[in-house]
């Protein structure tokens, strides 16, 4: 038989405000789709070739599109799906601590080419009480005050990454946590080429999957609002939105590393999964105005995007320019260093949304990271 992967999924009717269940299949390898609706016991899709959905989007947690109907895979449809792609599947936290800030893009840009997602992310700085609660285990050893004194010191940035062995993996890519025998034993680590010592050592990753659910549920808590705060200071600002499409192409750590390099600072980061409502929304001006209003829409609500705050004098207007023109045949034209230039694939998937009137900037900011982040 032809192999297929098996998905429970809901989706929520925003017209009958009801969540309806289904079952969606996958089959790896035409990369087609089927949905089942089991409430009415029923095909709702026949088998289609959909290109929008790879592999790599199919686990237990995320929230995929297809055409156009956001779905959350809530759990494994079968025995087999659940074998063959969960058996080894890991979540744990990844911490990139204050010194390693600007070393953000290259921390995602290793993240992916070792076949690791990350499915959350957030800037925040950590209270001394919640740097203290964190590292908790540690507190009757004598280096505990500097290690709590140094995670608070600064932003840091939480990540929950989702792959093969993805605690073992991570540790592996962050090396010893004595940077001194990182150097020795593995130089290409992250601690061996950017950290200082034993305690600046430009990350953390859990050891254990009990330890993951802790540290992942402390800065991600199923409770809304009780975890560390964001950075957003919601002046003198301009936003900047990551889009599905560029998260899912790995362009995450390419797009950051181009924006640090251009001179602009980032003083908030946070990754959300937009629903369409939030997004028609978000996108609300541009209604009437541009023909491409519906698939902008469609593209926000399609995956998870990353919102950043871009910080300074001026940023709206600068921030503006480089970016480009919307449409990136236009902007390799005219601009080809500008980021929609680089990245983009067409006036919809356009790598990044960045806000174009300078009175929009704080709104924009303040829509992500404290409306929905609230």
């Amino acid at each position: 038989m032809e192999e297929r992967y098996v998905f429970l999924a809901e989706w929520y009717d925003p017209v009958a405000q009801l969540v309806r269940p289904y079952h969606l299949f996958y089959y790896p390898k035409d990369g087609s789709v089927e949905m089942f609706d089991v409430k009415k016991q029923q095909r709702f899709l026949k088998r289609t070739k959909y290109d929008d959905l790879h592999q790599e989007d199919l686990f237990v947690g995320n929230r995929v599109t297809v055409f156009s109907r956001q779905l959350n895979l809530i759990d494994y449809g079968n025995m087999y799906t659940a074998n063959k792609l969960g058996s080894k599947e890991e979540r744990t936290l990844a911490l990139i601590k204050p010194d390693g800030g600007t070393k953000i893009g290259d921390v995602f840009e290793l993240i992916h080419s070792s076949n690791l997602i990350v499915t959350k992310a957030k800037m925040a700085k950590l209270t001394w009480s919640q740097a203290e609660d964190f590292y908790r285990e540690h507190q009757s050893k004598p280096f505990f005050n500097n290690l709590v004194q140094f995670l608070s010191s600064g932003p840091v940035v939480a990540m929950e990454l989702i792959g093969e062995e993805a605690i073992s993996m991570w540790r592996k890519l962050l090396g010893s946590v004595d940077s001194a025998a990182a150097q020795r034993e593995a130089p290409q680590s992250l601690c061996a080429q950017f950290g200082t010592d034993g305690i600046q050592n430009v990350g953390h990753g859990s050891d254990s999957l009990a330890a993951a659910a802790r540290e992942l549920e402390f800065f991600f808590p199923s409770t809304i609002g009780h975890g560390p705060s964001n950075t957003a200071v919601c002046t003198d600002c301009t936003c900047c939105v990551i889009k599905p499409h560029a998260i899912s192409e790995g362009l995450t750590g390419k797009i950051l590393n181009s924006i640090s390099a251009a001179g602009f600072e980032i003083t908030a980061l946070q990754m959300f999964n937009v629903d369409r409502a939030n997004a028609e929304e978000f996108y609300e001006i541009y209604k009437g105005v541009t023909t491409e209003y519906p698939n902008m829409v469609t593209e926000l609500c399609s995956g998870r995007c990353m919102a950043l705050e871009i910080h300074g004098t001026d940023t709206p207007k600068t921030f503006r320019e480089f970016c480009g023109p919307a449409d990136p045949e236009i902007a390799r034209q005219l601009r080809p260093n500008t980021l929609r230039a680089l990245y983009g694939t067409d006036a919809v998937r356009n790598a990044v949304h960045c806000t174009d009137l300078p009175e929009d900037g704080v709104p924009e900011v303040q829509y992500f990271f404290k409306i929905l982040d609230g």
